[in-house]
């Protein structure tokens, strides 16, 4: 995974999660940051914010956000498409 696109957003890391070809890294401030080589669309999540824990899968991510809400991201058949469980997975 190529950081260097992110490098001027990786300050204060604190936790890294990693899929096949994907890396997530959570901020300090609750932000989330995520590059590699075989980023889509759907791993564009630019605004994320209130991060508190980061999961990968084999080409997604799902996270665990400060409201107790979970958002996934990343290839659908990957597990980036929580759509069909998205009730149950409100706190």
């Amino acid at each position: 995974g190529d950081s260097s696109d992110v490098w001027d957003q990786l300050k204060d890391v604190q936790q890294i999660q990693a899929t096949t070809r994907a890396f997530a890294a959570i901020l300090a401030d609750g932000s989330c940051v995520t590059w590699g080589p075989d980023l889509g669309a759907t791993f564009e999540i630019q605004e994320l914010r209130g991060v508190q824990q980061v999961q990968g899968t084999f080409r997604a991510f799902a996270a665990i956000l400060e409201d107790g809400s979970v958002v996934a991201w990343g290839h659908g058949n990957g597990g980036g498409d929580s759509s069909g469980v998205q009730e149950q997975l409100r706190s």
